[in-house]
């Protein structure tokens, strides 16, 4: 049975070619997410559809961790807030454990917040899987190329050959 996750950072077009090229996920909806509270606000995320007896959480969490700057507290913060937004109180928990026990791997401080999910809009069609349709655009060679290629260096057995466009030399 598929498990969803959703995930915001950078822009969603990276996010969402990152988690496209993994083993486990069947799925990935890009748009924009809101919580509640202080971040109502929509921002650029993922919803992410996987097989949690292909690629865990703390996997999806630890990738999403190290493919964006979740340390870094700028001035775009509304837009790309640096959050996991989960779908349950036991998928918040579990989230906020991982994140405290993947702390150590930076060296600065992590911002992501856990927050629960309330609602999500699509992103126009036009932008949908942007990096499988446009993988010659400058965006994506200057941007979503060198995650991919962290990917392939760092979590080949999770990525799925078939399934990623950038290949190294």
């Amino acid at each position: 049975m598929l498990e969803k996750i959703a995930l915001g950072g950078g822009c969603h077009w990276c996010t969402e070619a990152v988690f496209q090229a993994l083993l486990g996920v069947e799925k990935v909806d890009q748009g924009y997410v809101a919580s509640s509270g202080d971040f109502e606000s929509f921002s650029e995320a993922v919803i992410v559809h996987f097989n949690p007896e292909m690629i865990s959480l703390e996997i999806l969490i630890e990738i999403h961790l190290h493919t964006h700057k979740g340390t870094s507290d700028h001035s775009m913060r509304d837009k790309y807030r640096s959050a996991i937004y989960t779908y349950s109180a036991t998928q918040n928990t579990t989230c906020k454990q991982i994140i405290d026990r993947l702390q150590d791997e930076f060296e600065h401080q992590l911002i992501t917040k856990v927050l629960p999910f309330e609602t999500f809009k699509a992103s126009r069609e036009a932008i949908q899987n942007y990096y499988r349709k446009n993988p010659e655009k400058p965006f994506c060679e200057k941007f979503i190329n060198p995650k991919l290629k962290f990917l392939l260096n760092t979590y080949d057995k999770h990525v799925d050959e078939n399934n990623i466009l950038y290949k190294t030399v």
